[in-house]
Order: C-alpha cells, then structure tokens, then sequence
C-alpha cells in the first residue's frame, strides 16, 4: 500500500508542475492575444482602401491586366495554406488542414491539377508525413508576421500566376490561379477556417460597374492607368496576405489560450482525482496497520490467557 502510495504522490507532484506550465502557456497567450488584435485592426483601413482604390482601378478603366482576367480553361491552381510554427493550440492547424483538403478536393473534381503553398512548420510536417509535394514552404513568423514575410510569400504566388506556360526559361511553373486558406479571427471563442481566391482578382467590396446608357464617374490615373494597375495588384495580393497573417495570428493565439485553459482545468481534475485516491489509500493502510496491532494485542492475550 505503501508504494501505491508514493505512485499517487509522484502523479500529484508531476501533475502539479504540469498546471504550472500550461497556466503560464495560457497566461503568455492571453497577453499577446490583445497586441494581434490591435495589429489585425490596424491593418483592415489599409487592406480596404486598397480594395476600393482596386475595385475603382478594375471597374473605370478598360485595362486588361492578366491578374484581373479570367482564363478560359485554367488547368493549375495553387493553394497556399496558413497553419502554425507551434503545437499546443487545440485543434487550430488541423482545422485549416482540413479545410485546405476540401479545397484541393474541390479543386481536383474540376480537373485542374494543385501546387502547394505552406505556411507553419505544422502544415509542413503534415504534407511531409503523408509525402505529398509542396512547392514552396515558410515558417518562423506564424504568431508574430511582418508585412516583408507577406510581401515574400506574395512575390512568389504572383511570379507563379505572371509566368508563361510552358516556358523553359523559367524556374518557376506557371499556374492559373491562386487561393488562400487560412482562419479568420471572429471573436475569442470562434476561428472559422475560410478559403478565399486571391487571383484572378475577385474585389469583394468593389462597386458594380454601372449601365452603358450612365455616365461614368471622372477618375484620373497619373501616369496612367496600366501604370497604376501595375503597382497597385501585387500590393493588394500582399496586403490580403498579411491580413490573412494578422487574422491566423490571432486565432492562433486565441485558440491556444483555449486550449491551454483546459489543459489547467483537467490538471486540476486529475489533481483532485488524485489526491482523493492517494487518502483513500492512506486511510486504507491506516486502518489495515490498526487492525494488524488490534489483531497482534488480542493473540498476545489468548496466549497469556492460556498460559495461566
């Protein structure tokens, strides 16, 4: 009983500085949560001015640019997917996993073939574990992004969608769309995997275009309007990517201070469960060793009762 005893100390003591560290895990979460999303916030005036100056740019101006127009038969599309560099965050890259998958099934059901794009060393081990090719992967900035990561990542998705099919110059392989799965930050008790199209550019908060028989509004491109159109799409690529960035972060963070919150609360179960069964123990060798001398004190006495 003894050693069963000492088993059920050890699992307290072991469990006890195992609550200590996911409590400090879920404390550092819940203090950088605030800062991502002060960040996520700051970066959506941008990410929507950007837009309209975007939509107005696609909208008033009879520029035919190949990142604004529809292939007739794409036949290629990279997904890039956004997951985290660390673990102990729930269920939060398997989500997005998941949600990439439908995707690349979807993808696949409408015969075109999918290039792979990662973000986060989780999202890496995954396709690495089941051998499955990815063209290019970054990691080392999924809890904290810069817009110089996002503008990398983005380069290299417009390099793939710009380069010319077939062409043997280049390194790169040529692809006829782009699309990004990451989690969208809803509030601190829901992340919701989305899967968005960067390219062909869809604005989402454009304005139709308006009737032949209306009277277009005046907008005036300096230098012109290809110029402007030029500078302006891979800076909104990147900039959708970094506040996808920005949005995983904080999911990412907000779905490890929940899952570090309940790795405490069942410490402190087990804790409890432990500590009950190590009394229950106690009691039980107490009264095993009360009987044992109880048992002794009266055959001591039948033998001395004999004697006599």
């Amino acid at each position: 009983m003894a050693v069963s005893l000492r088993e059920y100390r050890a699992r307290i003591k072991s469990t006890e500085s195992m609550k200590k560290i996911t409590r400090a895990m879920e404390l550092i979460a819940a203090s950088r949560i605030i800062k991502a999303q002060q960040r996520a916030q700051a970066a959506a005036p941008y990410a929507r001015e950007l837009t309209r100056a975007v939509s107005a740019l696609a909208t008033y101006s009879n520029v035919d640019h190949p990142m604004t127009t529809e292939p007739e038969d794409p036949k290629r599309a990279a997904v890039l997917i956004i997951t985290s560099d660390r673990g102990l965050a729930g269920a939060y890259s398997s989500s997005v996993i998941k949600e990439a998958e439908r995707l690349v099934a979807t993808l696949t059901e409408e015969g075109k073939e999918v290039a792979t794009y990662i973000c986060g060393r989780k999202g890496e081990a995954y396709f690495r574990f089941h051998n499955r090719p990815v063209v290019e992967s970054w990691s080392g900035f999924s809890d904290q992004p810069s817009y110089d990561a996002a503008a990398q990542v983005g380069n290299a998705l417009i390099d793939a969608f710009m380069a010319e099919e077939g062409d043997a110059s280049s390194e790169v392989q040529s692809v006829d769309e782009v699309h990004l799965v990451y989690t969208r930050f809803r509030s601190m008790l829901v992340q919701e995997p989305t899967a968005v199209r960067l390219l062909p550019l869809e604005v989402v908060e454009g304005e139709a275009a308006p009737a032949s028989d209306e009277v277009l509004p005046l907008y005036e491109f300096e230098p012109s309007a290809e110029v402007v159109l030029e500078s302006l799409l891979p800076r909104y690529v990147q900039s959708r990517i970094f506040f996808a960035f920005l949005q995983a972060a904080a999911s990412e963070l907000a779905a490890r201070q929940k899952a570090m919150k309940s790795a405490t609360d069942n410490a402190e179960e087990l804790i409890k469960k432990y500590t009950r069964i190590a009394n229950q123990a106690r009691q039980a060798g107490i009264t095993q060793e009360i009987s044992e001398i109880v048992g002794g004190v009266n055959a001591l006495a039948d033998a001395n009762a004999a004697s006599e």
